[in-house]
């Protein structure tokens, strides 16, 4: 695994991150100046409504963003004892990055597996884009990836295809191929939004253990406070594009200042974070 402990500095620092976009005449302002941080071994929640730019601060982290799409700011990686500014990289060097060092998990497991080829021929793609190794060895990391995500009998499912999987186990597979390569980050993107409700405990669960085990840091995008409860540790709430409120969760929910957290903490039941 790779060490990416830094002397207790942040591994990912958004800073007055800005993006629009031109669509014809009009410009829309997706993000209008956001800062947060996160540090190895932790999960961060970033919590708003659809539309907020939560998929946006994501897209703009993996270079994924549309070419219409104008961005200005900085997004610092650290990693192995150097700090990049991830927007100002070639897509070359980006792509070196993406799928490896950081991996993205997004909400329908179904929309990103090929249906042609095996869950584990998927994850072992993964490997051999980013590592020199045989396809044996890329195979027999696949099989370790889909073991740590709980994936049962992980050597017959391997040679599964999609459809042959339930919802959840589809999930698992997004999973261990976000973190075949040991990266630094993973970034959820409404990662239970398909799933029901046993489900989507048995996957915040997955990524509890998966911070514990690995040092892995998590940005989770969610709309979901019931979500942010069960596992984050810090929380950032977003509004039109902007950070409203940031801090330990249990400040956000024991003490919200923004009028919009109080709103959205209003909506749902009383929560208990659990351990």
């Amino acid at each position: 695994m790779r060490n990416v402990k830094e002397d207790g500095k942040p591994v990912l620092s958004i800073r007055n991150l800005k993006v629009s976009f031109r669509i014809e005449d009009k410009t829309i302002d997706a993000l209008k100046g956001i800062s947060l941080e996160i540090k190895r071994g932790e999960i961060v929640a970033l919590v708003g409504e659809s539309g907020s730019g939560k998929s946006v601060t994501c897209l703009s982290i993996m270079g994924l963003l549309p070419v219409y799409g104008e961005v200005s700011g900085s997004i610092l990686f650290r990693y192995n004892g150097r700090q990049v500014n991830l927007l100002s990289l070639s897509e070359k060097e980006k792509r070196k990055i993406r799928g490896n060092l950081i991996s993205m998990v997004f909400q329908e497991p179904s929309a990103v597996l090929n249906p042609l080829l095996t869950v584990g021929e998927q994850i072992a793609e993964t490997v051999k884009a980013h590592r020199n190794v045989s396809k044996e060895e890329a195979k027999r990391i696949a099989i370790r990836s889909m073991e740590m995500v709980r994936i049962p009998d992980a050597d017959r499912r391997f040679y599964q295809y999609p459809h042959e999987l339930s919802g959840g186990l589809k999930q698992r597979v997004v999973i261990a191929s976000g973190i075949a390569n040991n990266p630094a980050i993973l970034l959820a993107d409404e990662p239970t939004t398909a799933l029901d409700v046993t489900v989507s405990a048995q996957i915040l669960k997955l990524f509890k253990d998966l911070k514990e085990k690995m040092g892995l840091s998590v940005l989770l995008i969610t709309h979901d406070l019931g979500i942010v409860a069960e596992i984050a540790d810090r929380v950032f709430v977003i509004y039109r594009g902007e950070i409203v409120e940031g801090g330990d969760v249990f400040q956000i929910f024991d003490s919200p200042q923004h009028p919009y957290t109080k709103k959205l903490l209003s909506s749902r039941p009383s929560f208990n974070k659990v351990s």
